[in-house]
């Protein structure tokens, strides 16, 4: 029985290629599933151009999302075979609970247009392979549909808005819905430029233009998927004086706030009793404020390249502020995260776990829940391979005399 069989629970769901949900009793393994990069060849496939862009592009020249990638290659791993490795323990423990593996599912906005209800079957993949799943405050379904639903622990992703009652609204909603954790994403005092999203003329939900019609209408399979699902919407956002979805995407952009300071955390603090993590931290004295203002965690992000073109790549940021924090929190890390090899990188690094994006939309484009369940797979696998040919036999050991040329 895989990892992913023993995790899943019998009355899950997933979706078949035209949204219709169906049971499954067994996860079956593909074989088309083989690494990270093969799923987001086939998301492309599946996908509009214009929508496989909008998770797949980065800010502007997307020096710094290419560099997340390059940067992981650059280590190079030392194996040492005969010191162990017979038998591989993945598990990690974070917070109040022990995961199966090193991989949590991050905030993704908008998963709901790659797949039918994608924050559902994402998170249902997520307590399957015995993990976390991050709600994004811009998801398809709300705090509370989500936690109705899924099993399993969730933590939900919040900003510090411009209205500071939505912020602390947000943070209300999710703890009366029984998130575990929140985590504050602070490298969104402005929109950055995505400048693929612009050529292409996205908009959300996609429109039907001259420009577009032809690729829209060679993917058939997706566009049925998506008139089949209910009103693609930000659902976290939406009330009886804003339910358009153009009122709400500017409602949103109106609210992003330059003017942000860690009194704000202090207040975000102050408002939510459980775990508190804050995410887009890069600068090693950032992550020491975080600590002192109260912050239970740090994840070390870049926003997936997505913000600030010209940032460091988070595991080139991430020495430094693990060095900073001295183990009094857990250091996470996301970006650029492609390989198990990867993960143990980080892992030697001193990273407690990682976080993946991207790979988990390709997965919801190819296959929905089932989808996300073959990534984490494939990771899981991977990341037990590197350790099996290293020769060692539990993920929270690894250490950095593991990679040379640091």
């Amino acid at each position: 029985m895989s990892d992913i069989q023993k995790y899943k629970y019998d009355d899950s769901v997933i979706c078949n290629s035209v949204g219709e949900c169906e049971q499954v009793d067994n996860f079956k393994p593909d074989h088309r599933f083989v690494s990270v990069d093969a799923v987001r060849t086939m998301a492309r496939e599946r996908l509009p151009r214009m929508v496989f862009d909008f998770a797949d592009g980065g800010a502007e020249t997307e020096r710094t999302m290419r560099r997340n990638e390059e940067a992981f290659n650059k280590l190079r791993i030392l194996p040492r075979p005969f010191n162990g490795g017979g038998s591989r323990d993945l598990s990690v423990k974070l917070f109040e609970h022990t995961l199966s593996m090193p991989v949590l599912i991050g905030p993704t906005g908008f998963a709901g247009l790659f797949w039918p209800r994608g924050e559902l079957a994402a998170a249902r993949a997520a307590h399957a392979a015995g993990t976390v799943y991050v709600m994004s405050h811009a998801s398809t379904m709300t705090i509370e549909e989500l936690a109705k639903e899924t099993q399993g622990p969730k933590w939900f992703q919040n900003f510090i808005y411009r209205d500071r009652g939505l912020t602390a609204s947000f943070g209300e909603r999710a703890l009366a819905s029984g998130y575990d954790a929140l985590v504050v994403t602070i490298d969104n005092q402005v929109p950055g430029l995505r400048e693929r999203d612009v050529r292409n003329g996205f908009v959300v939900p996609p429109r039907l233009t001259f420009k577009n019609a032809i690729d829209l209408l060679a993917h058939p399979a997706w566009g049925i998927r998506m008139l089949r699902t209910p009103n693609i919407t930000f659902a976290n956002y939406a009330s009886a004086e804003r339910s358009d979805i153009m009122a709400l995407s500017a409602y949103m952009a109106s609210n992003l706030d330059p003017q942000v300071s860690w009194e704000d955390i202090e207040t975000v603090r102050r408002e939510w009793p459980r775990k508190l993590l804050i995410k887009g931290i890069l600068h090693p004295l950032d992550a020491v404020e975080a600590i002192q203002r109260g912050a239970d965690g740090i994840i070390v992000s870049n926003h997936g390249g997505r913000q600030l073109d010209g940032a460091p790549a988070t595991i080139e940021a991430l020495p430094a502020i693990v060095d900073a924090v001295a183990g009094r929190v857990p250091v996470l890390i996301d970006g650029g995260i492609r390989r198990g090899a990867d993960i143990v990188r980080a892992r030697a690094l001193g990273a407690t776990a990682c976080l993946i994006g991207r790979p988990q939309l390709w997965g919801l484009a190819v296959g929905g829940e089932s989808g996300v369940c073959q990534v984490l797979e494939v990771l899981r696998s991977e990341v037990d391979r590197v350790l099996a040919l290293c020769g060692r036999e539990r993920f929270c050991d690894v250490r950095s005399d593991l990679l040379i040329d640091l």
